[in-house]
């Protein structure tokens, strides 16, 4: 029990990136319960204890759907600034240096707030969060697939033509639909000079990771697990050296993973693949990320080398400027060797 102690601490400061972790899903529960508290029309409870409830997942599709509900609390620009905000202090609060927050803008200007206003709002939060927290926030927009090619559209226009320069990303998540339908939108988008970093193989299985690498130019996965049930995939992703972006809780919440001893992260990792471990949507699924580096340290059998290693793959792996990545790798570089020296 000690040594488990032992590696949460050594966790809980460890200089970390976040790279799959989404707006909406990180917002605060007194952030969901102040919001809903103005937008009683939105159907969310108001109460942390009737959230937690809210918050209990029978499946995917219904996580969607309380998914979509928290959209439903964004009505105006200040709201968004709200949130990104306090997003921004979570993370930092455990010692996240750098973050790739995944947004879907086109949620929010569907319920009447304009891109323009939008992109003001949390480029203003971004700001104050480098000034006040010491966090670098970077953006994925991202397609809701539920919402069709319609939102795939918007997405697209709103990234190419309306994207701030801290938008380093184009992806895609919701419910796993046919991929092909998203190629010509993924396509814009890189041709902007976007990265891409679809969702696939959550949901569904390993052919949607396939998909998303040949029709849809991925350059990391958003979970990926199902990866593990083709061998070939697999080889291909150790071969191209494509990261999984792994969120063991999500997995569990949303019914993708039965039990953690059944999870395929260690199974991924022993075949060579790149590994990163994320929140996804942490105060949803009642996780932190020093919490998923927790239960990674068990899956993985992690020691603090293992930590480190697994930290800086993070950053290595992140579309961050270079400069960034530069500083994180030495700052976690650092606090290992520190925490060496006091053990010593």
């Amino acid at each position: 029990m000690g040594e488990r102690t032992a590696y949460e601490d050594f966790i809980a400061g460890l200089p970390k990136a976040e790279l799959h972790v989404h707006h909406v899903g990180s917002a605060r529960p007194e952030t969901v319960a102040r919001l809903a508290a103005r937008h009683p029309d939105a159907g969310v409870p108001q109460e942390l204890d009737a959230l937690r409830e809210f918050y209990t997942f029978r499946d995917f599709a219904h996580f969607i759907d309380v998914y979509l509900a928290v959209v439903g609390l964004l009505k105006t620009p200040e709201d968004i600034r709200l949130l990104t905000y306090e997003v921004a202090e979570g993370l930092a609060a455990q010692q996240v240096r750098y973050a790739e927050l995944t947004m879907t803008p086109f949620t929010s200007v569907r319920t009447g707030i304009p891109i323009e206003a939008y992109t003001e709002a949390i480029e203003d939060a971004r700001v104050a969060a480098e000034r006040d927290l010491g966090i670098v926030l970077r953006w994925i927009y991202d397609i809701p697939g539920e919402a069709g090619l319609e939102s795939a559209e918007a997405t697209a226009t709103y990234a190419v033509e309306h994207g701030p320069e801290s938008l380093v990303a184009f992806g895609l998540g919701g419910p796993e639909l046919p991929r092909r339908q998203f190629k010509p939108y993924f396509d814009r988008a890189r041709a902007a000079g976007l990265h891409s970093a679809p969702h696939a193989g959550e949901s569904t299985d390993a052919q949607s990771v396939w998909d998303a690498l040949d029709l849809l130019g991925a350059e990391r996965i958003g979970h990926g697990v199902r990866s593990i049930d083709d061998p070939r995939l697999v080889e291909r992703l150790v071969a191209e050296r494509i990261p999984l972006e792994i969120s063991p809780t999500s997995n569990l919440a949303t019914r993708v993973v039965g039990r953690i001893e059944d999870h395929p992260m260690r199974a991924l990792r022993d075949a060579g693949v790149v590994v990163t471990v994320n929140s996804d949507d942490p105060p949803m699924f009642n996780t932190t990320l020093n919490r998923e580096y927790a239960l990674a340290a068990d899956v993985l059998d992690l020691d603090e080398q293992g930590l480190t290693e697994l930290a800086t793959t993070a950053i290595d792996v992140s579309f961050a400027p270079d400069d960034v990545k530069a500083r994180v790798r030495r700052e976690i570089s650092a606090y290992a060797a520190a925490h060496r020296d006091d053990r010593g």
